[in-house]
């Protein structure tokens, strides 16, 4: 039983304890012994003493305390980095919503349709009324307004003329845009903002910069602590196999189970808390001073409000307010402009039949004109 004991110890101590002693000597390399110094101190004297207890038949094993150190640990981690992790997957998911194919404007000005992985930079690409920006670039040709809401917060279309930047990922309105393409891959707008969120979430809070304080005291203690149990018992005559049980005892009760997951279950519990109200913590330990904020200042259009457009007041003149409003929307019913779709909103609320229009021209910075059939 103790050696069977003993293999299954061995493939948990070298898989389980694997992420500790890689962090161990990470630590041991900066002279910064911390949280894993400590953890790899207290599994490794309590599996090779625990070896020794049972292939000598001497002392008593530590596989049990040994086990639950290392699952408890890995745990905690393991919450750690599901928070991490779980806080940038918002934003990745922006990713899967980028076009898969661009337009392509060739030499002669034929367009062609090329998948999203072959956009180089300095390519020229055409984007149509209401599609989406495939990637990063400047404008050379066109004139239109972008929706960048999903990229910056802005609620507001943005006015976008020759020269002017494009975010990719963002959706232009009514005009048609030819632009060159200048960052692409990791370089991208998008791309950027996820890294940064990334950094962001793998900074150290004050409570756990506090705990690496606290595991690197611990450290000490723990391995001074152990050499002097063994010493003092080895002076007091007592044998060799009690004095290293009593040594391994003190190591292994100075590692800290709940430091080890107390920590991380709070990042997590505040990061989970946060995205779930649409909060994205960028600094841990400024978001561990939001307790003392008295005031709070809102400069972004659409931040306190639902941040889509709508219909408060019809104003009409010679004709009836429904009658102005089914016009504008058999113009506006195929726009994607954000005050285009709150007229269609505000038609289909009212139950307004649809007429039929033809002829229709955007007039970007104006709106649209057409020919309504009566």
């Amino acid at each position: 039983d103790l050696i069977l004991l003993l293999f299954l110890s061995t493939l948990l101590f070298i898989y389980g304890g694997y992420p500790f002693f890689k962090g161990m000597i990470e630590e041991m390399k900066d002279k910064k012994p911390s949280m894993m110094s400590l953890i790899g101190l207290a599994i490794g004297v309590a599996y090779f003493y625990s070896a020794y207890a049972v292939l000598f038949e001497v002392g008593h094993d530590f596989f049990w305390e040994l086990s639950s150190l290392i699952s408890i640990m890995l745990l905690g981690h393991w919450i750690e980095m599901k928070s991490v992790l779980g806080a940038s997957k918002a934003l990745e998911e922006l990713l899967k919503l980028m076009p898969e194919t661009a337009h392509l404007v060739l030499e002669d000005g034929q367009i062609k349709e090329i998948s999203i992985k072959e956009i180089k930079k300095d390519m020229h690409l055409l984007v149509k009324p209401g599609e989406k920006v495939p990637i990063d670039g400047k404008i050379i040709e066109g004139k239109s307004s972008v929706n960048e809401s999903m990229l910056t917060g802005e609620s507001m279309p943005v006015s976008k003329n020759v020269g002017d930047e494009l975010i990719g990922g963002s959706i232009n309105a009514e005009g048609s845009l030819t632009y060159q393409v200048t960052r692409v891959g990791d370089e991208t707008f998008l791309s950027q903002v996820i890294k940064l969120v990334k950094d962001a979430q793998a900074t150290r809070s004050k409570t756990q910069r506090i705990a690496d304080i606290a595991a690197k005291y611990l450290f000490y203690i723990a391995l001074i602590g152990g050499i002097s149990t063994f010493l003092i018992w080895i002076l007091l005559e007592r044998d060799l196999g009690f004095a290293m049980e009593r040594a391994v005892t003190v190591i292994i009760i100075a590692c800290p189970h709940a430091l080890g997951l107390a920590t991380p279950l709070v990042t997590a519990v505040s990061s989970s808390i946060g995205a779930k109200h649409g909060l994205l913590i960028r600094n841990r330990a400024n978001f561990e001073q939001a307790h003392k904020i008295d005031t709070v200042v809102f400069d972004k259009t659409g931040t306190l409000t639902k941040g889509t457009f709508g219909i408060s007041k019809i104003v009409s003149n010679s004709i009836s307010e429904d009658e102005l409003l089914s016009l504008a929307y058999a113009i506006e019913n195929a726009s994607e402009h954000p005050i285009a779709q709150a007229i269609v909103a505000k038609a289909k609320e009212k139950k307004i039949t649809l007429k039929k229009a033809k002829d229709i021209e955007a007039l970007p910075g104006k709106g649209l004109k057409g020919k309504i059939d009566q």
